[in-house]
């Protein structure tokens, strides 16, 4: 093998992205501060929201928005078991209970009709999660949310840019994005809340930073009220100006960087037109921009774990998101504590088959046509 490693993703950052973050290391003031506040700001500005509260991931912030809600013993909390953990182990932690909906097959998202087919009287919080860059349905959950006064929160950790009928993910509902390392925009590790609920956003301020009645830097003073005293006890969740300049500086280029994915992603639709052994997800049929966050396919013929690892062979990386919640080892041996309510059946079809394929800004076409031709090469010799 004489090529390159290919990684299944590579943050795009530039030298103006390094500038950024050096000007704040030569501020003498490094931590949450004016670049946090103006990537809030930006963020408000993004999305419609009336707030916006850093956080340094978005686990972080899913952990005080749960905290902020009282979620505990004997309430459920629905969401997909096609996610990323984090949800999953805070709703646990605090010792209430996940309540699992289906997916559907090949967009992998939740529907508001399997939400409401597990709504119990315990039910206190929906979790939709918006995937791979693609928006949920989210109109007719909220709806459902609604009609039976459940709060709401989107997972919008995938799609940072996307839109749902020309408004963009987080307009008129509290939702979380992440700035994770591979995300489209990055502060190498961060988080955002959005939401217009003037209360909720100030509870969530105290609880990211030790339940103090301001953060470490007033927007009015540059520094710390010295009457600053503890209204709740709190975290320490606050997001450094180190990182907000990276995710500030690169959410100026947000619609070059999602337009440079989406070019990728079409590419690879056609160039996998043929490849019979794999299944692309497919776009939702209702009116959306997607960011492209991740391309994901469905390996058809063997294992997708031995695809996986047939590709490294080959010097490509390959990721995987996700592996179904309930299928891994603690919650699987929990089952007693955690039993599924409902038919996961599209879930399991799809966790033992995904796969995302490398997708990053600086690739090239010539790197899909590498990857493509490596999994050509893979199913020839399977």
């Amino acid at each position: 093998m004489t090529e390159t490693f290919l990684p299944f993703c590579k943050p795009n950052v530039t030298e103006s992205d390094i500038a950024a973050v050096a000007d704040v290391l030569r501020s003498g003031w490094i931590t949450t501060g004016s670049r946090a506040a103006a990537l809030e700001d930006a963020f408000c500005s993004l999305t419609g929201a009336r707030h916006a509260i850093a956080v340094c991931s978005a686990t972080a912030g899913m952990h005080i928005y749960l905290t902020a809600l009282g979620i505990g013993a004997g309430d459920e909390v629905i969401t997909p078991s096609l996610t990323w953990v984090s949800t999953v182990n805070l709703i646990t932690l605090l010792g209430a209970t996940p309540v699992f909906v289906d997916v559907d097959r090949d967009n992998l998202m939740v529907s508001a009709e399997n939400i409401r087919a597990a709504i119990t009287p315990k039910t206190k919080l929906i979790i939709p999660v918006h995937f791979a860059g693609a928006p949920l349905d989210i109109r007719a959950i909220r709806a459902v949310a609604a009609t039976y006064k459940i709060q709401l929160v989107e997972d919008a950790a995938h799609v940072l840019g996307s839109t749902y009928c020309g408004q963009p993910i987080g307009a008129g509902s509290d939702a979380i994005f992440s700035l994770q390392a591979i995300k489209n925009v990055t502060s190498a590790e961060g988080g955002v809340i959005v939401t217009d609920n003037d209360a909720l956003a100030a509870q969530l301020r105290r609880l990211k930073f030790h339940g103090l009645g301001v953060d470490s830097f007033d927007r009015a003073t540059h520094g710390r009220t010295p009457q600053a005293e503890v209204i709740e006890p709190g975290f320490k969740y606050n997001l450094p100006d180190m990182c907000a300049a990276l995710a500030l500086n690169q959410i100026q280029r947000l619609d070059t960087i999602n337009g440079k994915r989406a070019e990728l992603a079409a590419y690879y639709l056609h160039a996998l037109r043929d490849v019979e052994e794999i299944s692309p997800l497919s776009p939702p049929a209702w009116e959306h921009t997607h960011s492209w966050h991740l391309f994901v396919v469905r390996i058809l013929k063997g294992s997708r774990d031995t695809f996986i690892a047939q590709m490294k062979t080959e010097n490509i990386g390959c990721g995987l998101h996700f592996r179904a919640i309930h299928e891994q080892k603690y919650y699987r041996e929990k089952q007693a504590d955690f039993p599924l309510a409902h038919s996961l059946q599209n879930t399991e079809w799809n966790s033992a088959r995904i796969c995302s394929l490398p997708l990053f800004p600086d690739m090239t076409t010539s790197n899909v046509d590498r990857v493509v031709k490596s999994i050509k090469t893979v199913f020839c010799q399977g």
